[in-house]
């Protein structure tokens, strides 16, 4: 059975694999191991160990903490239940809707970001 802490950081690894474009053979050449194991790992079907979860964090170059963000003060179960947070991590559409943004350059962004604030206001 797939422990709820396990799956919280298996989303946070493919959360920032997909915001910073890696796939996850580049991560797992990155980490030396197989892209598989990857899948394993984004999936909580496998137990990130400590060691390997510093090698991610450093290809990826997010402190470890990244990968715990969202659990504090939580229960295992209430992590384990899927909420707003949770849909986001799971909508490739919306992680490349971040990645896209975070690419624009900074002024431009904060315009940006201003017509969306404005928009949702208005809705």
């Amino acid at each position: 059975m797939k422990h709820p802490v396990d799956v919280h950081v298996g989303k946070r690894v493919r959360h920032r694999r997909w915001m910073v474009g890696m796939t996850q053979q580049q991560l797992g050449e990155a980490v030396g191991i197989k892209f598989q194991q990857i899948q394993k790992y984004e999936t909580g079907m496998n137990r990130v160990s400590a060691s390997r979860l510093w090698d991610i964090a450093h290809a990826m170059d997010v402190p470890i903490s990244f990968f715990f963000e969202g659990l504090e003060g939580e229960s295992a179960e209430a992590a384990a239940q899927v909420g707003p947070k949770g849909d986001l991590l799971e909508d490739k559409e919306a992680l490349e809707l971040v990645r896209s943004y975070y690419a624009i350059p900074e002024n431009q962004r904060r315009r940006l970001f201003d017509l969306a604030r404005v928009l949702s206001d208005a809705a």
